[in-house]
């Protein structure tokens, strides 16, 4: 078991109030470089706090796109792990982090890379904040990246399953929620659907709601079990009720659920697949969905051609379905949706 760093500093200094973790961990989010630098604490917890890690990842390797829109880290975690992380340009000039939450996966949908490698283990609390730490450092230290750039959004959309390690993701978010500037609307959860954890948010009142998508992929369930074989008959009149009532509970004018759908030709792309996954939208309500061209994992999908992608938008639209396509970053750097892998026979993303 990987006691996470508060755990660490319970054991250590076991009569300290509370408020004092709470300056500690604000420290972690200052322009501090190590526990040293810490000046809000004693000099005498500084020194014993030598033992914590101050990151519990470290860079393996940076790639970067040719237009330096996309950066893509391979960083290691304890046991000599490794998992891939990704910085995004966004249109409004700040940065998108796409962090992961496993080791690998098992969800085992057949077009991602990440499914290939199976689960080895979920990532702890620290391990997934770290991540936005090393980019928040990586900018600033960056000599060809403006040192005023900011992180302005984050998705859990990389290695894992992120409502299959809920604790740690829960805690994730209320930590950088608390210790950055990020806003509920500027964090983003994705989940295959993992329906009981989905149940427990309706109930849980230390889930933060941020947002959340779904990869749906099909509204028609036969489709959709060939494209996520965790799937099963039932699942879409349960996902179906589910969004009615997180809807009712939380939906607003800012707060909507994303459906993502990627787009695989002759597999979810016909005419037939739009209309039911316009009809299943309209009858939920206040829900976007997200077109996303597949990018080659090398597996048995090809992306639906771009006038079939454009068709299939105008179909939803022409439901009055709120519908966008996804803009593919990084994908000669294998960082676009579904690319993200590392192979254990050669310790390099793929």
């Amino acid at each position: 078991m990987i006691l996470s760093r508060r755990a660490q500093f319970e054991t250590l200094f076991p009569d300290e109030p509370a408020f004092r973790w709470k300056q500690i961990e604000a420290g972690l989010f200052s322009d501090a470089q190590n526990w040293s630098q810490l000046s809000t604490i004693p000099k005498s917890m500084r020194d014993r706090l030598a033992s914590l890690p101050w990151m519990t990842v470290a860079l393996e390797q940076i790639q970067i796109s040719m237009n330096g829109d996309t950066h893509k880290a391979l960083l290691k975690v304890d046991g000599d792990k490794e998992i891939e992380t990704v910085l995004m340009k966004n249109p409004r000039g700040a940065w998108t982090i796409c962090v992961s939450s496993q080791v690998g996966c098992a969800m085992r949908c057949g077009f991602c890379a990440t499914g290939k490698m199976g689960l080895t283990r979920s990532l702890t609390v620290d391990e997934i904040v770290d991540q936005y730490r090393f980019w928040m450092n990586y900018l600033s230290t960056s000599s060809t990246l403006s040192t005023s750039a900011r992180i302005s959004n984050i998705v859990y959309m990389g290695m894992g399953e992120p409502l299959a390690n809920y604790e740690e993701v829960k805690n994730s978010v209320n930590t950088l929620l608390a210790h950055t500037d990020l806003g509920k609307t500027r964090i983003t959860v994705s989940t295959v659907g993992v329906l009981p954890r989905l149940e427990q948010i309706l109930t849980d009142k230390d889930w933060p709601h941020i947002r959340l998508a779904v990869s749906l992929h099909s509204a028609i369930a036969a489709t959709r079990k060939h494209i996520v074989p965790t799937s099963y008959d039932d699942f879409l009149p349960k996902l179906e009720d589910w969004a009615k009532r997180y809807l009712e509970l939380f939906g607003n004018r800012r707060h909507h659920l994303t459906f993502e759908y990627v787009m695989l030709k002759d597999v979810n792309d016909t005419p037939a697949h739009a209309k039911a996954l316009a009809d299943f939208v309209n009858r939920i309500g206040h829900v976007r969905v997200n077109l996303i061209p597949y990018n080659l994992t090398g597996v048995e999908f090809e992306c639906s051609e771009d006038a079939t992608i454009k068709q299939f938008l105008a179909a939803l639209e022409d439901r009055n379905v709120t519908a966008t396509r996804r803009r593919t970053m990084g994908s000669d750097i294998a960082a676009a949706c579904g690319q993200l892998i590392v192979l254990t026979n050669s310790g390099k993303a793929g």
